[in-house]
C-alpha cells in the first residue's frame, strides 16, 4: 500500500516562516525560490501601494503581471513601518519567524527600528539577509544604482561590444537575479543549515556587485596571470575567435555558433562545407570573415536541418515567444505551473528548484494587499 508520506513528500523548507520587507525584483524573486520550496512568505507591504511594482503594467489581475509572477504564493501584510507601535505590532511574527529579507539602502530598517540588532533581539536564531547594490559598508554603500551600475562598474558591460563599438545593453537583469536573487538563496540555505548546528541567527549582507566578478573567472585569470586583460570583441568569448559567434542567415535570422573545441569546430567546418579552414588560429578575423560569407548564403532553417545530429554546438536565436513554444522546454514542464488572476491563466515563472522539491498543485495566485491582516491579528490594514 502507498502510504501518504510516499505520495506527496514534504517540501524541504514547510515550516519555514519568511518575512519579506523586499520590494520590486531581487528580493521577492529570492522569496519566490523560498515559497517554491515549501516556506511560508509573508510580504510586508506599505498601506495603500503596496509594493512597487503592483503599479506597472502591464496589468494581469488588479496588479502588474511582474508582480504576480514574482508574488505568487506569497501573503501580504499592509502596515506602516514608520507609524508608532508598528515594531509592537510585528513582534509576535518576528519572533516566530526563520528568515527576514530586505533590500533597503544601508541603515534604513535601523532607522525604522526593524535593524538586525532589534530583530535578533526578539528572535536570536533569525536569519536577516540584507539585499544591497554595494554592500552593508564601503565608499559606494549609500550610492543609488541599478542593474545596469552594477555591470558597468564590475568591469562586464565593458566585453560587450555593437557594431559601433559601444558597449549593448544587457537583455537580462544580470546583477538583480545572478548577484542579488541566487546569492541571497544560497547564503539563506548555508546559513539554516549554520543554525541547525549552533542554535543562532545571523546577518548576511548579499551585495549584488561583488557576486558579480564569479561571472569574469577567466578573464580575472587572464589579465592576472598572463597579463592579458581582455576587451570587446578580441577574446575568446567576446567576440575574437569565429568558433563563438552569432552569424546572420539569408532570411536575416541569426545562428549561435560555439564549437570551441577541435571536434566540434571540425564537425561545424565540414557541415558547411569549409574543411580548409579548420586552422584558425593565424587569421581569425579572416576565418570569421569566411564563415559568415557562407552562413549568410542560406535561411537559418536550412542550416539548423544540415547541423541536425552532427555534435556542432549551432543554433538558431530564438525569440522568447518561440523560446516558450519550444518543444524541449514544454516536454520538460517548464511552463506547465499556471498563474492565476480571476479567470485569467498564464504560465507561472521557472524558477530552479528540482521537481522533488515542489509540491504539486499546478495553478496558484499572488495576493492582493493586506489580505493576510486579519490572519495575523490585524483588524484593518494600519496607517
Amino acid at each position: 500500500m502507498t502510504t501518504t508520506d510516499e505520495m506527496d513528500p514534504p517540501r524541504p523548507l514547510e515550516g519555514i516562516r519568511v518575512l519579506d520587507f523586499s520590494t520590486l525584483l531581487p528580493g521577492p524573486l529570492a522569496t519566490l525560490v523560498l515559497a517554491e520550496a515549501g516556506a511560508e512568505v509573508i510580504k510586508i507591504e506599505r498601506p495603500g501601494q503596496g509594493d512597487e511594482m503592483r503599479s506597472y503594467v502591464p496589468k494581469f489581475g488588479a496588479d502588474s503581471v511582474n508582480f504576480a509572477l514574482l508574488n505568487r504564493g506569497k501573503r501580504s501584510i499592509a502596515i506602516d513601518l514608520k507609524q508608532e507601535g508598528a515594531f509592537e505590532t510585528l513582534r509576535p511574527l518576528v519572533a516566530q519567524a526563520d528568515i527576514v529579507v530586505e533590500q533597503f539602502r544601508p541603515g534604513v530598517m535601523d532607522r525604522l527600528g526593524f535593524g538586525y540588532d532589534a530583530l535578533s533581539s526578539v528572535n536570536p536564531r533569525l536569519i536577516y539577509c540584507a539585499i544591497t547594490g554595494y554592500g552593508q559598508h564601503g565608499p559606494r554603500a549609500g550610492v543609488a544604482a541599478h542593474d545596469l551600475n552594477y555591470v558597468a562598474e564590475s568591469g562586464i558591460l565593458s566585453l560587450t561590444a555593437g557594431a559601433d563599438g559601444a558597449p549593448v545593453l544587457p537583455p537580462a537583469l544580470i546583477a538583480d537575479i545572478a548577484g542579488g536573487t541566487y546569492p541571497a538563496v544560497v547564503n539563506i540555505l548555508l546559513a539554516l543549515r549554520r543554525r541547525d548546528q549552533t542554535g543562532k541567527g545571523c546577518k548576511l549582507d548579499i551585495a549584488m556587485a561583488d557576486n558579480l566578478f564569479a561571472f569574469l573567472y577567466w578573464a580575472m585569470g587572464n589579465g592576472q596571470a598572463a597579463g592579458k586583460w581582455p576587451t570587446a570583441g578580441s577574446d575568446l568569448v567576446t567576440g575574437g575567435s569565429p568558433r563563438y559567434q552569432v552569424y546572420p542567415t539569408a532570411d536575416n535570422r541569426f545562428i549561435a555558433a560555439a564549437p570551441l573545441e577541435e571536434k566540434f569546430w571540425g564537425n561545424f567546418l565540414d557541415v558547411i562545407g569549409a574543411p580548409e579552414l579548420r586552422d584558425d588560429a593565424g587569421d581569425p578575423a579572416a576565418v570569421k570573415a569566411q564563415v559568415a560569407a557562407i552562413l549568410a548564403t542560406r535561411p537559418a532553417q536550412h542550416w539548423l536541418a544540415c547541423f541536425d545530429g552532427k555534435d556542432v554546438c549551432c543554433t538558431v536565436v530564438a525569440s522568447v515567444e518561440e523560446a516558450m513554444r519550444d518543444a524541449h522546454f514544454r516536454a520538460r514542464g517548464l511552463f506547465a505551473r499556471q498563474l492565476a488572476a480571476g479567470a485569467q491563466r498564464i504560465a507561472a515563472l521557472p524558477v530552479p528548484v528540482a521537481p522533488q522539491f515542489r509540491g504539486r498543485e499546478q495553478m496558484s495566485g499572488y495576493p492582493d494587499l493586506g489580505e493576510a491582516n486579519a490572519d495575523f491579528g490585524f483588524t484593518a490594514p494600519p496607517g
